[in-house]
């Protein structure tokens, strides 16, 4: 009898362990009010505790995820971004940089098959690299105007290529927001940084730590970053479990005017609408192209790239959170598809929990270029007279729930 329960006991815990996400027991850091509760949204978190290989990622990887950037546009600086250079390992994303020719980086990059939007909490367990490179965490809109960095760190605490100490960005983590006007290209965001630099903010965008021995080195652990996107004009951002910045109203989010509903940047036609964007998740690696000191650019050199193990941007796991006031009966009863070919070539396939009764798709000018309809929850969408780039399905199905999915035409 003791020997059964014994058993018992141990098969319960392995199958608790096994089933439990890695972020079981890690509170939300953000309070709702009255009896609200936040609901995990489980299309756009993920404890990668499954084997994505970077040449095959596999179907349970691309039900959410997709091995590059949003569009098609290939990196910053001497950036190149390519889907070998990510992969899961059975326990974490991994995202590596390696010297590609010419002195350019190829590196690691993806986004989520899914978009986000406030009222949202999202947060990561992450480890960046020992690297002069950007690692990265954000969010942005498909359209490219509104962007939110939720961690943006740079790890090595010398640069060979310009000879000299770059500790401060290694000791500051980046937590900020951009808007932007896209042609011609302008670009803001708040710059403020912490208390230590001698120019004091409230709300810096540049964070520290200090462990009392002086502050620490962002590389050296993991942490947890996360940021509650209230609505279009509060970003409240944590890192650890606990508020380190926030922006607040219009003169934080948006004093340039350029959320501007009519002609954006124009101050004198206030129609601010804010941070109000759907926004897909990317995690990336990159050169900037930006960076100098000494009055070099600071660029990885090439037996720095030649480190692997300095080169490996790691994430345990990312969790999202919606209010459940926030959630629609169709959210709550919601449509879940899997999309894959994505990219494709001449057709995507479309497995549902539901039957689908209509699939739209539009150009991202929100044209609407392809209509069909559907009683069937398997199906095969023909993308073979699109044009390569990027389009949206709206897919309805036959309860009138529905889900939009962005997909990529090669």
């Amino acid at each position: 009898m003791k020997k059964t329960l014994f058993l018992f006991y141990v098969i319960f815990w392995l199958t608790f362990f096994i089933n439990a996400q890695e972020w079981s027991g890690v509170p939300v850091p953000v309070t709702l009010t009255g009896s609200d509760t936040w609901v995990l949204q489980t299309n756009v978190s993920d404890d990668f505790n499954y084997s994505a290989p970077a040449s095959n990622k596999g179907s349970k990887f691309f039900s959410k995820w997709d091995d590059f950037y949003h569009n098609a546009w290939t990196g910053p600086g001497s950036t190149i971004w390519e889907r070998n250079h990510s992969y899961v390992d059975g326990d974490e994303l991994i995202l590596i940089a390696s010297r590609y020719q010419n002195n350019l980086v190829n590196a690691g990059a993806i986004h989520s098959n899914n978009t986000i939007i406030y009222p949202v909490y999202i947060e990561s367990k992450i480890k960046i690299m020992n690297s002069v490179l950007a690692n990265g965490a954000w969010m942005l809109s498909p359209d490219d105007t509104q962007e939110i960095d939720f961690m943006e760190g740079y790890g090595a605490s010398w640069s060979a290529s310009a000879n000299e100490d770059v500790s401060w960005y290694a000791k500051r983590m980046h937590m900020s927001h951009h808007v932007f006007i896209r042609n011609p290209f302008q670009d803001w965001q708040p710059s403020e940084f912490s208390n230590d630099t001698g120019n004091p903010s409230p709300n810096p965008t540049w964070i520290t730590r200090n462990d009392g021995n002086g502050d620490i080195n962002w590389r050296d652990d993991y942490h947890t970053y996360g940021v509650y996107w209230k609505d279009p004009w509060h970003l409240y951002y944590y890192i650890d479990g606990v508020q380190v910045t926030k922006r607040e109203g219009k003169d934080q989010i948006d004093p340039v005017f350029f959320t501007n509903s009519g002609t954006q940047g124009d101050s004198s036609n206030d129609t601010r609408t804010g941070l109000n964007k759907a926004m897909d998740i990317l995690f990336t690696v990159e050169e900037q192209g930006w960076r100098t000191a000494n009055g070099k650019s600071v660029v990885p050199t090439n037996s720095e790239l030649a480190n692997s193990e300095n080169n490996k941007f790691k994430i345990d796991w990312i969790r999202v959170y919606k209010p459940q006031s926030s959630l629609s009966v169709n959210d709550i009863n919601a449509l879940k598809v899997e999309i894959y070919p994505n990219p494709s070539n001449k057709f995507v396939k479309i497995n549902s929990n539901k039957l689908i009764s209509a699939i739209e798709c539009f150009d991202t000018n929100g044209k609407l270029v392809a209509f069909k309809k559907y009683d069937d929850a398997a199906i095969q969408f023909n993308t073979n007279k699109l044009s390569r780039g990027i389009y949206f399905l709206k897919i309805t199905a036959e309860d009138g729930s529905l889900t939009r999915k962005k997909i990529m035409k090669n």
